[in-house]
């Protein structure tokens, strides 16, 4: 009895299930206008990316390896597969998704998650308050050229997100503002943007099927660029998410099983005439902060979707946009990391690190795409650091007579090795030169390369050169490679 009580699922548990299933529902009415707003972008009906985030939702509740993180259909995706659909259709759309899927779940096998230790800690910094303003900015067209109503509505969605949860936290502050904005402008007959606006809901369930197109080679090279894309795009997004959910909830997930996982749900997607998709940060972000921890509202949070859409598409119809933004604002200014640039906190970090974080947001924000950010983030912060390193090289000369012996000391590869060749004295040392690597490393071929060219100098005014001190690592290097590098 206490065995199965110990391996009793959490959601089980009333406390926990009420928490799960009110998120769900949060998230569920959070996703009906980004999921028609993507559709809009990819260029195809908002049905398409509708099916996509029930569909994505429900697969990876199951196969992710994140819970309580949300997938569904989202604006990064939709970039990728928007020409795509513009110049061939939605059928060579469908079969993207699917054969990037096909690429998702290869990569994971291949061990892509294991970069996730490359990304450093200022890249992640930038790639959340990046996210953050993408979410502000993604609600401006909402509260631009609209009536005057919309703005106390939207500040009045505000205040009760805020202040609701000093009250009471029963029931989520998000779900309560939605109902009573709502409420208000139904009763009232306010006539302000409503979800309904934003496109037309289905009518009827997802259907299973295949895309009708050629199944030939000369279809497999024309999709798979943008199935490649699909797969990195959704990857990366995915895999820095659920490293934002692993430190907000201070638990650990499965990298590996939630690549594989985006993988089998964009399969999923795709036979299910989806647009794919991959993490929703930002819907993440609600279901988190509601207090959600289990797979349970990821799963709930797609089949409240369809109900919704489906059932429910009248009523759904006409929830004011406000509310909506109102929620999405809230989530953008929890998300950022204010911490970050305070005055006090910009002078005690590095300024290398300052400067990936700025780079990371500089980039996303420009490209709307997170993927392109954390890949620019990541490159700035390898050339900060191998700047930084190459300096740390030291050469320390002692001479006699008959003999000139130089210490080095440091990391020898590309970045520093390239100023050591500089730092001997050829024609004033003596006939025999000592060269100690024993507080030194030798990492690749640039530095073997710089060795030989010392050699190579003072072999030409006939002195003799002794490499000494190499580990066992530096020595198997430097055997393999000296005299074959010119």
């Amino acid at each position: 009895m206490t065995f199965l009580l110990a391996a009793r699922p959490a959601w089980l548990s009333p406390r926990v299930a009420r928490v799960e299933v009110l998120s769900g529902l949060v998230v569920a009415l959070a996703l009906i206008p980004e999921a028609i707003s993507f559709s809009i972008l990819a260029g195809v009906d908002p049905r398409v990316g509708l099916f996509a985030s029930f569909t994505m939702a429900v697969t990876i509740a199951f196969t992710g390896g994140r819970p309580a993180m949300i997938s569904a259909a989202t604006g990064a995706v939709a970039l990728v597969v928007a020409p795509l659909a513009k110049e061939h259709g939605l059928d060579h759309l469908i079969a993207a998704v699917i054969v990037g899927g096909l690429f998702q779940v290869v990569l994971a096998a291949a061990g892509v998650a294991r970069l996730m230790r490359f990304v450093p800690r200022s890249v992640m910094v930038g790639f959340v308050n990046a996210l953050a303003i993408l979410i502000f900015l993604a609600q401006l067209p909402h509260l631009v050229h609209v009536p005057w109503l919309v703005y106390p509505l939207t500040a009045l969605a505000l205040l009760i997100i805020v202040g609701l949860p000093r009250l009471t936290g029963a029931v989520p502050a998000p779900l309560v503002a939605i109902v009573v904005i709502t409420v208000l402008t139904v009763a009232g007959a306010v006539a302000v943007p409503t979800v309904g606006d934003q496109g037309e809901l289905p009518s009827s369930l997802p259907t299973l099927g295949l895309p009708d197109i050629p199944y030939s080679w000369d279809t497999f090279r024309l999709i798979a660029p943008y199935a490649l894309g699909i797969a990195l795009v959704g990857l990366m997004e995915s895999l820095m998410t659920a490293k934002l959910v692993d430190d907000i909830t201070d638990t650990h997930s499965s990298k590996t099983r939630e690549s594989w996982g985006q993988g089998v749900a964009n399969i999923v997607t795709g036979f299910f005439g989806g647009m794919g998709g991959c993490a929703m940060i930002g819907q993440t972000m609600i279901n988190v902060r509601n207090g959600a921890r289990t797979r349970l509202s990821t799963f709930l949070a797609g089949v409240f979707l369809l109900i919704l859409v489906v059932a429910l598409g009248d009523v759904v119809g006409v929830i004011p946009m406000a509310a909506l933004v109102g929620v999405m604002i809230f989530v953008s200014a929890a998300t950022f990391d204010w911490h970050s640039v305070r005055p006090g906190t910009l002078r005690r970090m590095p300024k290398s690190e300052t400067t990936v974080m700025v780079a990371t947001v500089a980039v996303v924000v420009a490209t709307h795409n997170l993927a392109i950010g954390v890949v620019a983030g990541v490159l700035v912060a390898m050339v900060l650091f191998a700047r930084r390193v190459a300096h740390l090289v030291t050469v320390d000369r002692s001479a006699g007579p008959d003999e000139a012996v130089y210490r080095v000391r440091g990391e020898l590869f590309f970045a520093s090795s390239n100023d050591l060749v500089g730092q001997f004295d050829y024609a004033g040392d003596p006939a025999r030169v000592v060269v100690d690597l024993s507080d030194a490393h030798v990492w690749d071929a640039s530095s073997v390369a710089a060795l030989d060219a010392i050699t190579t100098r003072y072999t030409a005014r006939g002195k003799s050169v002794r490499i000494t001190g190499l580990n066992q690592v530096s020595t198997d290097l430097h055997d393999r490679l000296a005299g074959q590098l010119s």
